[in-house]
């Protein structure tokens, strides 16, 4: 516990690993890079929502710092077996998959299960194993392609999707995880414990928008985001999509939901099992409804559900995935790329034919598809700089589906983001709240809960990404840990204490959050990486939205980035 109590788990201490243990001089889909499954000392307790895993590796897609989380019920399981990490290096002659039970840890070996699907690949295992409840994370056709924005699957549905953690599985010819534990979770003091989850678990169920999130999930944010003008739509180029009714949350629960999903132990659940036509499945969250309709121009949202279902078994990060198709659509319309670039391929906003074609392309490293494999930042390098400075990335990673332009708290997460552009190292959800009145106390300004400003955005990102670090570590979901305001300092610490034994303040448990923001910046410096990289495609920076609540906003990036430096102390 000496080397776990300053990160607590599940993220931080993968990075920790990372730091003390990596040669940075690897070659991220080489033999020498760490490949790291970690959860926490609360996973697959009572604690609300405690569903969630991390992997974590040196990126191939960006190069720096790479991890991605996902809930469902893969994390408590693997607490069973009585491992908080497993840990890869090397890599295999066969493919394989390592199984966990309480018989011992081994390599399988599988060639039979080459280039098949998640399905395929979790039924092949459980159906081996005689076992229909033995988790599996695995990886599809993309991961063992070596797609560098591929991705793991468990549960069946849920992604670790982003910087690539699928190629760095497949690089090491690891077709799967399977695990059954059978030990028992102990707790140090199980009625203080229990006292605190009910009351998390009571904060959440008052929460105002429990009903939207349990009914929608995420796919709320469709409307929400269209209604405040930042719905990226036809590649960022507005933020307002005229057609949002047809593919909105709204409509998606009311046409094709069959029932709501929940991960381990979470009282919202908030995922939805759909049925469109002859496919089924779960999902999607607003990150790939929006990749797949709005901001590719496509306004099919049964089309939008089935490359939910497709990108899922195929293993390919749907963000990523999206920004490569709308970064084509766009060079095209501005003739910065001929379809002869695109091996004959002409591809119009919501050409759904292109976009199944490139999708079949990229997954089999297939003509074109071995370029745009790279991701939309390595694969520009071959094309004009103007067609480059149409990607937007931060990091050599894609940005998510909201437009900084209006959010500017989230733009400045995006800059600083130590995987790459991204909202979930902070989600400065208190932005969008208009409490003016707590933003004052808390981060001496009241514009801190205006989205069009600038001023104590630094303030509220670094609050911010010490609590989104703090669910990573305690393995709980952000959307309800932070963006629910639930979890704090204080609760975290009792939590802590309770379960483990071992003493935690609320300011140790601060401190740690900070140390291991700073850690996991100085990983991207041996990296290589610079201060110059924490910025926003030009778009964001000097073009204004034309239309809708957030027309004529742009981004002082260089400004923000400063404060939050200085509030680092980082140079």
């Amino acid at each position: 516990m000496t080397w776990m109590k300053p990160v607590i788990g599940g993220r931080a201490a993968n990075s920790k690993r990372l730091l003390e243990e990596l040669d940075f001089a690897c070659d991220p889909l080489g033999p020498e890079n760490m490949l790291i499954f970690g959860i926490g000392p609360l996973t697959g307790t009572l604690c609300p929502a405690s569903a969630y895993y991390t992997v974590t590796a040196r990126s191939p897609l960006t190069g720096i710092l790479g991890d991605s989380a996902a809930g469902g019920h893969f994390a408590a399981e693997m607490k069973l077996t009585g491992f908080d990490q497993i840990i890869f290096t090397g890599a295999l002659d066969t493919l394989s998959y390592l199984l966990i039970t309480a018989e011992g840890v081994d390599f399988v070996e599988c060639p039979d299960l080459t280039l098949k699907s998640i399905t395929e690949t979790t039924c092949a295992v459980r159906k081996q194993q005689h076992d229909p409840a033995i988790q599996v994370a695995a990886i599809g056709p993309a991961g063992e392609n070596v797609v560098l924005f591929s991705t793991i699957v468990s549960s069946g549905n849920r992604v670790n999707g982003r910087t690539g953690m699928g190629a760095v599985m497949g690089s090491k010819k690891v077709k799967a995880i399977a695990v059954k534990g059978s030990q028992p979770v102990e707790i140090a003091d199980p009625p203080r414990f229990l006292s605190e989850a009910r009351a998390l678990e009571q904060h959440i169920m008052a929460h105002p928008e429990y009903s939207k999130r349990h009914h929608m999930g995420t796919t709320m944010l469709m409307q929400d985001l269209n209604n405040i003008g930042i719905l990226p739509t036809n590649h960022f180029q507005k933020g307002v999509c005229p057609y949002v009714e047809n593919i909105s949350g709204e409509t998606l629960a009311r046409t094709y939901k069959v029932k709501n999903k929940s991960c381990f132990n979470c009282p919202v659940h908030c995922s939805r099992y759909i049925t469109c036509h002859e496919h089924q499945g779960e999902g999607p969250e607003f990150e790939t409804l929006c990749s797949f309709t709005s901001r590719i121009g496509n306004e099919d949202l049964e089309y939008a559900l089935k490359m939910s279902i497709a990108l899922n078994q195929m293993g390919l990060d749907s963000i990523s995935t999206g920004e490569v198709i709308g970064w084509i659509m766009e060079c095209q319309e501005k003739g910065l790329l001929t379809p002869e670039d695109v091996d004959g391929l002409s591809v119009h906003w919501g050409d759904t034919h292109a976009i199944s074609t490139l999708i079949e392309k990229i997954v089999n490293r297939a003509g074109i598809g071995a370029v745009l494999a790279e991701g939309a930042w390595k694969a520009s390098e071959r094309f004009s700089e103007k067609a480059r400075d149409l990607v937007m990335q931060v990091k050599g990673l894609d940005i998510i589906c909201g437009d900084p332009r209006g959010i500017k708290a989230y733009g400045l997460t995006y800059a600083i983001s130590s995987r790459g552009a991204d909202h979930l190292r902070a989600e400065p959800y208190f932005e969008l709240t208009n409490r003016k009145k707590e933003a004052l106390r808390r981060f001496g300004t009241e514009q801190a809960a205006n989205r069009l400003a600038e001023e104590g955005k630094a303030a509220l990102v670094t609050y911010s990404e010490k609590i989104a670090l703090l669910c990573d570590a305690l393995t709980m979901c952000k959307n309800i840990g932070l963006c629910m305001d639930v979890l704090h300092f204080d609760s975290a610490a009792t939590l802590l204490t309770a379960a483990t034994g071992i003493s935690y303040t609320p300011q140790q448990v601060e401190t740690s959050m900070e140390k291991c923001i700073t850690r996991d910046h100085l990983i991207n410096t041996r990296c290589g990486m610079t201060r110059d990289a924490d910025t926003l495609p030009e778009r964001f920076l000097h073009e204004p939205l034309v239309e809708g609540p957030t027309a004529g906003s742009t981004v002082d990036i260089t400004k923000m980035v400063d404060e939050y430096y200085a509030l680092h102390g980082w140079q």
